[in-house]
């Protein structure tokens, strides 16, 4: 659909920024940085987790909690490329992560991201099932 005004087409304007897509969220009294890359295009992936250090690095050492919904999400080489970064530099401010969605994600990109980073990505079938693993402790 092309917006039009009395001069003609107006230009393609981005219907998503990345302050969409990431977000503190509470839940059970406990902040849970939410990741949503769900529906997103392999390149959307790759912009929205180049944007998650800037969230993370502002909180104290092994403190955060995180919630990534992979839901409907699309991949290539240079998005497991950038997780596998983001995943090595957010390390030392994580409490715990949690993975939704995750069956989108090619078998061999989840054990390049976990091999890379040294990190455990705990799956579970429903948002309200990572939360609630997050949440408790």
């Amino acid at each position: 659909m092309v917006a039009f005004d009395r001069l003609g087409p107006l230009p393609l304007r981005k219907l998503w920024s990345v302050t969409d897509r990431i977000r503190f969220i509470t839940h059970r009294r406990k902040q849970i940085l939410l990741v949503d890359l769900s529906n997103c295009s392999a390149a959307q992936v790759q912009e929205i987790v180049r944007a998650v250090p800037e969230y993370v690095t502002t909180q104290p050492r092994a403190s955060v909690l995180i919630l990534s919904d992979f839901t409907g999400a699309l991949f290539d080489d240079e998005a497991v490329r950038v997780m596998k970064e983001a995943a090595v530099f957010d390390k030392p401010f994580i409490k715990k992560t949690a993975w939704v969605g995750a069956e989108n994600l090619p078998k061999v990109f989840s054990q390049s991201i976990r091999s890379f980073s040294r990190r455990e990505f705990p799956s579970f079938a429903t948002r309200e099932e990572a939360l609630a693993w997050l949440a408790k402790d």
